[in-house]
């Protein structure tokens, strides 16, 4: 079966679903998640884009700039993160537990959660065919289990590159949940071939890699994080939310620009009703809690509309 794009997105308007109950009664659920992602220094085949646009190959400035994050900026971020009691969710290129092993044990001796970000970041899913694209996903697997014997909950294409089919092959996988889309501050269930699969708000809006390209630096990552917190957190008192935090160590683990993200944390953490989450969590408890009736709900909104529909003769 081939599941049309635009039906993939179930759950329709946030105000017409049934209400959430977060646990402990928080308005808001926060993931945070820094990228653990590993750039390779030649990469091979280049298909779709050219990872690394200056010339000529090897790119030594800008490895260097990624490779920061992991030297250095990544052991600060653990260092806050432990002083504020905060479990993350590592969007892991699968290759930097593999290229650093040291990060590996820092990460699982804190219990952080992880969610599949490919490979290498230099590899991408744009215009793979299905087989090749079903491998790619089973290597990432397969790695991941010999480096840790666990799964990975959820899945998040490397460079945020994907195909039409790609949430079909994640469910297949076994993934839980799926950070492609940025369509809602709730998950949200994706109609897939098979199985099941929830989308998991992730941000692009708040994301310090998209707003370092366009030049912003650390008073504007706070200043967006607090806004964003700040709203969603109102709003949470009739519908609660979901709020997710994405950065990279080789950005904010540069020293001018880690006091901004303790920042941010630490704003979100002096108010009550906030459940600092992990993805994994986040989606157990939505598959418990909200899936279903979100399903429910939208199959009768569905028999109201194709019934309107059969009587004004409209188009389906």
């Amino acid at each position: 079966m081939q599941v049309r794009d635009p039906d993939r997105l179930r759950g329709g308007s946030i105000f017409q679903r049934p209400r959430l109950t977060l646990p402990g009664g928080a308005r808001i659920a926060v993931w945070v998640c820094p990228n653990l992602e590993h750039y390779e220094w030649l990469p091979d085949p280049v298909r779709v884009r050219d990872p690394w646009p200056r010339m000529p190959h090897p790119d030594v400035l800008g490895y260097g700039a990624k490779d920061y994050g992991n030297r250095v900026g990544v052991w600060p971020i653990f260092e806050l993160f432990d002083r504020l009691g905060i479990r993350a969710t590592v969007s892991l290129s699968v290759a930097n537990f593999e290229r650093y092993p040291q990060i590996m044990e820092a990460c699982e001796a804190r219990g952080w959660d992880t969610m599949c970000h490919g490979i290498y970041n230099t590899q991408y899913l744009w215009d793979l065919d299905e087989d090749a694209e079903r491998a790619l996903i089973a290597n990432c697997v397969e790695r991941f289990r010999r480096l840790t014997d666990r799964r990975m909950a959820g899945w998040f294409s490397p460079a945020i590159s994907h195909t039409l089919r790609t949430p079909d092959l994640v469910a297949e996988a076994g993934f839980k949940y799926y950070c492609d889309l940025y369509h809602d501050d709730q998950p949200t269930p994706i109609a897939v071939r098979s199985g099941r699969l929830i989308s998991l708000p992730y941000q692009t809006e708040l994301n310090d890699a998209v707003l370092h390209a366009g030049a912003a630096e650390g008073p504007e990552f706070l200043r967006i994080a607090q806004d964003m917190f700040d709203t969603l957190y109102a709003e949470g008192e009739v519908q609660p939310r979901v709020m997710n935090i994405a950065f990279h160590p080789y950005i904010m683990g540069r020293p001018h620009r880690l006091r901004y993200l303790e920042a941010a944390l630490r704003h979100i953490a002096s108010h009550d009703k906030v459940w600092f989450a992990t993805g994994e969590e986040i989606a157990d408890w939505y598959y418990a809690n909200g899936y279903e009736a979100t399903l429910a709900a939208d199959a009768a909104r569905d028999a109201t509309r194709d019934a309107l529909r059969t009587q004004t003769g409209a188009a389906p």
